[in-house]
Order: C-alpha cells, then structure tokens, then sequence
C-alpha cells in the first residue's frame, strides 16, 4: 500500500496472473500432475 504513494504503482499485474491461473485451474478441475501444470503454464503466459 506504501508503494503505491511512494512510486505510484500497484501490484494489479501480479493480481491478474493469480486470477489467470486459478481460472486455469478450474478449468481441469484439479491438477494431478504438477510437472505438466508449470508446463503447461509457461507454454501459454510466458
């Protein structure tokens, strides 16, 4: 909170990716496979 008057800047990009992953997430139900889920991950917001 402290950054924002200081630098005026948010945290709202690192909130967005949270969302983008959990959404993801949802999408198969459950990851079983974590290995393939950081893959997965970076094949498709890196």
């Amino acid at each position: 909170m402290l950054n924002y008057f200081d630098n005026k800047s948010t945290n709202a990009s690192a909130e967005s990716f949270n969302a983008k992953i959990k959404a993801f997430r949802n999408l198969f139900r459950g990851v079983k496979n974590i290995e393939f889920f950081l893959y997965r991950l970076t094949q498709l917001y890196a």
